[in-house]
């Protein structure tokens, strides 16, 4: 589950052993809570509240709102080249909304998409560190608390 303000950029992995995370791996980003204007987190921000999500009360630039607290992912299903994500947009650990997205991993891209970016880059990363870790297996049996 991360912050559903959180932009994903480049993965935080070589950093050091980092426990599961919610994107598979730690990553560096944005906070686009003002679209109009990112800021760059600091990594202990990054570590609680970006990658974690649900900072609704420990983040000061989180929105007051009825907003989701976290967007969570998993593989639903990964055949013939395509992985299917499902998705939930979470609000107090209850689902807000869910779906799932088709993922064509020959050609790099979304089959279908849903209209909220952030939660498209976030699933994009996902999948990044999902088949890092699945052509990378002896990544995992080194830190085996990495999954």
């Amino acid at each position: 589950m991360a912050c559903p303000y959180f932009y994903p950029g480049e993965t935080l992995a070589a950093r050091g052993k980092h426990p599961r995370m919610p994107l598979g791996d730690p990553y560096a980003g944005v906070c686009r809570v003002d679209p109009l204007r990112e800021w760059r987190p600091d990594d202990d921000t990054l570590a609680r509240a970006c990658n974690l999500g649900y900072a609704r009360k420990t983040c000061p630039r989180f929105p007051k709102g009825s907003g989701a607290d976290a967007f969570r992912f998993s593989v639903a299903a990964d055949e013939d080249g395509v992985l299917k994500i499902f998705f939930v947009c979470e609000r107090n650990h209850s689902a807000l909304e869910h779906g799932t997205l088709d993922f064509s991993v020959s050609h790099s891209k979304f089959v279908n998409r849903h209209t909220n970016d952030l939660l498209m880059r976030q699933a994009e990363a996902y999948i990044e560190s999902y088949l890092r870790r699945k052509s990378h297996p002896e990544a995992l049996a080194r830190n085996p608390h990495r999954r």
